[in-house]
C-alpha cells in the first residue's frame, strides 16, 4: 500500500498517534510498531510489568446456532477445527486451528464458550477470507457476526492482574484461558485471561466508541507502558509462538508446526469424535506416525540475529540442506539471537548442531526446545 489514505484505521488510531506510535502498514492497517520508548524497552517493561497492546486489527467473530442450541454451533464448529469444541466448557476458551483438505493450517484462532454463542478471534490478515469460510461451510445453521464496532486489546505482563484489578476486582479469579464479561470504567467488555507473549495477561474487547477511554485509564497506571508490534514480536518469538503467514501457513501441518497438543484425544483416531475436518487423513497419520519435518527452536552463537529465509545445512559448507529459519530476531529477554524453523526429522532432536545461511557465511546454530524464556501462564 502506498500511502496512510489506503490503510484501514482501529478505533484506537487516534490514541496511538498522540502517544507518538511510529505507524506502519500491517494487514491493511495503520499500525504503530513501537512508541518512543523503543522496541527494546517497550519488550522488558513487558516481561517486568505490563505492557498494553492494540490488537484491533484482529477479527472479532461471533457464532450463534439458528437452532437456540450451543451445542450445535459447537458441532459446525468442529468440521472446520481438529479440536474438542463440543466439550469445551461455558467460559472457557481454546486454541484452534482451521484446516484445509491437504492438512495445512488456514489459520489459527481463539474460540471461547460463550453459553448460548461461541466468540472467535481470527488473525487480521486472514479475517475476510476466515469470515467468508465460515459464511460457507456453516452459514446454515449458524448466524454469524464479523464485529467492526468493537476494540481488542492485550494487557500483558507480571504486573497484569494487579492493573486490571484496579477496574474489576473479580479478574483475580480468572484462570488461564478463562473468559468473562465485565463492566470496565462503565463499558460493557469481554475478557480472557490470555495473550501471545509468554507473560500471564489479558485480552480485553470493547465497544469501539468507549475503547479509548478504557485504554487511557489503564495507560494511566504507573505499571503500563504502550506496547507495539516491534516488541509483540519478539515476545513472541521468545514465547515458541507461532506467527501466521510465517511459521504456519497452507502449506505446514499442525503436527510438522508442532501444534499437535491443541488435537484433543477426542478428535484423533478412536476417539469419540475421531476426524471429520478437512484434512482429517493427513492429519490423524502424521499424529500416529510423526511428520517428515517439525518445527525446532534455534539459538545461534554471538549476536548476529538469524533472520527467516535463512537456509539450515548440516554442514558449515552448506552442502547439505535440511532446512529453512521462518522467524527469527534478537531476544532481548535472553540477551541473544533466537530463530525458530522447520527441519527434516534427522536435524529436529534438541542440541542437534546445524549451521545457517547469514550473509553468505553460514554460523553455528543450535536446536533448542521452546520457549526459550518461561511462560507465567496462571493454569
Amino acid at each position: 500500500m502506498d500511502g496512510s489514505s489506503e490503510l484501514k484505521k482501529t478505533p484506537l488510531h487516534a490514541l496511538n498517534v498522540s502517544l507518538g506510535g511510529r505507524m506502519v502498514p500491517f494487514a491493511g492497517y495503520d499500525m504503530p510498531v513501537q512508541y518512543p520508548a523503543g522496541v527494546m524497552k517497550e519488550h522488558l517493561h513487558t516481561r517486568a510489568a505490563a505492557g498494553l497492546f492494540d490488537v484491533s486489527h484482529m477479527g472479532q467473530v461471533t457464532v450463534r446456532a439458528r437452532s437456540g442450541d450451543n451445542t450445535d454451533a459447537a458441532r459446525a464448529l468442529e468440521t472446520l477445527v481438529p479440536v474438542d469444541i463440543v466439550g469445551l466448557p461455558e467460559g472457557r476458551q481454546r486454541y484452534a486451528l482451521f484446516t484445509n483438505d491437504q492438512g495445512g493450517i488456514r489459520d489459527d484462532l481463539m474460540i471461547a464458550n460463550r453459553g448460548d454463542h461461541f466468540y472467535v478471534v481470527v488473525n487480521a490478515a486472514c479475517k475476510d477470507a476466515d469470515f467468508a469460510y465460515m459464511q460457507e461451510k456453516i452459514g446454515d445453521v449458524c448466524d454469524l457476526t464479523l464485529h467492526d464496532d468493537r476494540a481488542l486489546v492485550a494487557l500483558q505482563g507480571p504486573h497484569a492482574e494487579a492493573v486490571l484489578a484496579e477496574l474489576w476486582a473479580d479478574v483475580s479469579a480468572m484462570r488461564f484461558m478463562d473468559v468473562r464479561a465485565c463492566d470496565l470504567h462503565d463499558a460493557h467488555c469481554i475478557v480472557s485471561r490470555s495473550g501471545y507473549t509468554g507473560e500471564d495477561g489479558f485480552e480485553i474487547s470493547i465497544p469501539a466508541a468507549l475503547a479509548e477511554t478504557v485504554c487511557r485509564r489503564l495507560l494511566d497506571h504507573p505499571d503500563v507502558l504502550p506496547v507495539g508490534l516491534g516488541a509483540r514480536d519478539s515476545l513472541r518469538l521468545e514465547a515458541g509462538l507461532c506467527l501466521y503467514g510465517n511459521d504456519i501457513d497452507t502449506g505446514t501441518t499442525p503436527v510438522e508446526a508442532g501444534l499437535e497438543w491443541a488435537i484433543q484425544k477426542v478428535r484423533r483416531t478412536g476417539g469419540e469424535r475421531a476426524g471429520g475436518f478437512p484434512g482429517a487423513d493427513v492429519i490423524l497419520d502424521q499424529l500416529e506416525n510423526g511428520a517428515a519435518r517439525r518445527r525446532v527452536g534455534l539459538r545461534a552463537e554471538g549476536r548476529a540475529p538469524v533472520r527467516a529465509g535463512a537456509v539450515l545445512a548440516t554442514d558449515p559448507e552448506g552442502q547439505d540442506i535440511v532446512g529453512t529459519v521462518t522467524s527469527g530476531g534478537f531476544g532481548p529477554s535472553v540477551d541473544g539471537p533466537v530463530a525458530m524453523g522447520y527441519v527434516d526429522g534427522k536435524a529436529a532432536a534438541p542440541a542437534t548442531e546445524l549451521y545457517a545461511g547469514v550473509r553468505g557465511k553460514f554460523l553455528p546454530v543450535t536446536v533448542t526446545a521452546m520457549p526459550f524464556v518461561k511462560n507465567t501462564f496462571k493454569r
